[in-house]
């Protein structure tokens, strides 16, 4: 009876020594120094394929593996279910769980499911979950968390924050962001440099705004023709030169800078001239009701019947406000001007300088005045 008991317990422990070597050798992860293969499960690593960690792939279509180590190539696409390093390379895209300093290329798209850390260049689409890196497509960068990196993209990029740049040709969206350019629009909550072809939205701008039209609660330095800022100024102006041409304003902007757009008319001569106006000034605060403003504007006049007339200003203008809407100003200008066919060059009859050039073009300078009135809105 005690040998059966002694030779139970060898049994049981051989058993137990075997169960545990069986466990431990079934959870050694699977690892493959090259994976080669046409699509799966035609490969080298068989229908086990999404079990392997490979450190070189190369597919004639598609690979399929748990993590690469170092390059996969693929004339498709790759898809790396758990986790990337080293390089991914792959004719149309490029399908990973999570990246680490890993670069990959694709003739489509990258997708990163979880993370992204390295860099992705894709010739329509990059599509991750978070991105630490830099990521450039030929249409959009689109990432669904947070970007510590650079996006370049041909049309968009999105995130929902990025700390460092979005560069794009059409638009950048982001909640809370550093530096965004584009050709035509930005958008973001907080921001600290927007530049924009056209138009620039953000709540809070600890920078500067550059764009046609610039929008936000508070902005300090909107650099535009039209700047709507919750805390700023705007301002409607009628104003007089030393040529007659009266000028209707809007002037928009911070506490400081501000944009300037008009239209204006000029009746002196037989030949009406129109004229639309465009430029930047800037507030500087003397006394609670008196203030210089400095205002730097380009000027084009024309009779719709040939010739044109070219004006860049430089105005210094004292400024009284009655109460807290209505001001006048009037200061001096210096004025350049470029003309063609003679247009405008007999509304100055006092040119410091002045030369004729080739081609019926007139330049001088001269120095000027304007005053007017304008009233807060």
């Amino acid at each position: 009876m005690r040998t059966f008991n002694f030779s139970n317990r060898i049994v049981i422990i051989v058993v137990s020594i075997l169960s545990l070597a069986s466990s431990a050798f079934a959870q050694t992860p699977l690892t493959s120094p090259a994976h080669i293969g046409f699509v799966y499960p035609l490969s080298s690593n068989g229908k086990n394929a999404a079990a392997y960690t490979n450190h070189f792939s190369l597919h004639i279509i598609a690979g399929l593996s748990k993590a690469e180590t170092g390059a996969a190539i693929a004339g498709i696409s790759n898809i790396i279910k758990d986790s990337a390093t080293g390089v991914q390379i792959a004719g149309f895209s490029n399908h990973i769980g999570r990246t680490s300093r890993s670069v990959q290329v694709a003739g489509f798209m990258n997708q990163v499911k979880n993370d992204a850390n390295g860099a992705q260049l894709a010739a329509f689409m990059n599509l991750d979950g978070s991105l630490k890196g830099f990521q450039a497509a030929g249409f959009a960068n689109i990432v669904s968390k947070d970007v510590d990196g650079t996006q370049v993209g041909g049309f968009m990029n999105m995130a929902r924050n990025n700390s460092q740049a979005q560069i794009s040709g059409f638009t950048n969206i982001t909640n809370k962001g550093n530096v965004q350019v584009t050709g035509f629009m930005n958008k973001a909550d907080d921001v600290d440099v927007q530049v924009a072809g056209f138009l620039n939205i953000a709540k809070k701008v600890k920078g500067v705004q550059i764009g046609f039209i610039n929008i936000a609660d508070s902005s300090e330095c909107p650099i535009g023709a039209i700047n709507i800022i919750k805390g700023g100024e705007k301002q409607v102006s009628v104003s007089i030169d030393e040529t007659t041409t009266i000028m209707a304003a809007f002037k928009s902007g911070g506490r400081i800078l501000y944009g300037i757009l008009g239209v204006g008319y000029n009746a002196k001569n037989s030949t009406s001239l129109y004229a639309l106006q465009a430029g930047i000034g800037a507030h500087l605060p003397l006394l609670s009701h008196f203030r210089i403003n400095t205002e730097a504007t380009a000027t084009f006049m024309t009779a719709f019947k040939g010739g044109e007339f070219h004006r860049q200003t430089l105005g210094i203008y004292p400024a009284y406000r009655f109460g807290s809407r209505v001001e006048v100003f009037a200061g001096p200008t210096f004025n350049y001007v470029e003309s063609k066919h003679d247009l405008g060059v007999d509304l100055v009859n006092h040119y410091i300088w002045s030369e004729d050039v080739r081609n019926n073009r007139f330049n001088g300078a001269y120095i000027g005045a304007a005053g007017g009135v304008q009233v807060r809105l």
